[in-house]
């Protein structure tokens, strides 16, 4: 394991976490509940919203118990695993390191807020008339939106070496 790779997985993480919380932050103290103020007219919205499930609030209405081990400990497993693969395995790409960790520190983002409040707060809204619609979302679900694109990015570039080898 290099030091220089576990710097810069810990560091992308830290990063990610802490542009995460702080803007929870921010939309906690700042945002009323509920209400809706317009960023770029009616195409992005800031709103402050606390979603007790997962992906669109799927899971608000679980039984506490299948709740707990969905949303709390089967994601800490996740990333820990997660982690330790990014740690160890030796023969990763850059972009697909950038990627894993990206998603930890959101992964790690909206778990922190599931333990601390019981929900996580989401506060983004985008609609652009048809074309594109997002659900509400949060600094930690573009972390792993972002983090899927590098993977992804990665995956392209592989396949494109591959190619040009064969």
């Amino acid at each position: 394991m290099n030091l220089k790779h576990i710097v810069l997985v810990c560091l992308l993480i830290i990063l990610n976490i802490g542009c995460d919380q702080i803007s929870k932050k921010m939309v906690r103290d700042q945002v009323e509940p509920r209400s809706t103020t317009e960023i770029i007219g009616e195409k992005f919205i800031l709103t402050n919203v606390e979603n007790s499930g997962a992906f669109l609030g799927m899971g608000s209405d679980l039984n506490p118990t299948v709740k707990t081990i969905l949303l709390l400990i089967l994601p800490v497993i996740v990333l820990l695993l997660v982690l330790r693969y990014v740690l160890v395995k030796k023969d990763l790409d850059n972009l697909t390191v950038i990627g894993l960790s990206f998603i930890l520190g959101g992964g790690i983002g909206n778990l922190y807020d599931r333990i601390l409040y019981g929900s996580v707060t989401d506060f983004f809204h985008i609609d652009l008339g048809g074309v594109f619609r997002t659900g509400i979302f949060n600094m930690a679900d573009v972390s792993v939106m972002v983090g899927m694109g590098f993977i992804l990015l990665a995956s392209l570039v592989q396949r494109k070496k591959t190619q040009m080898n064969a």
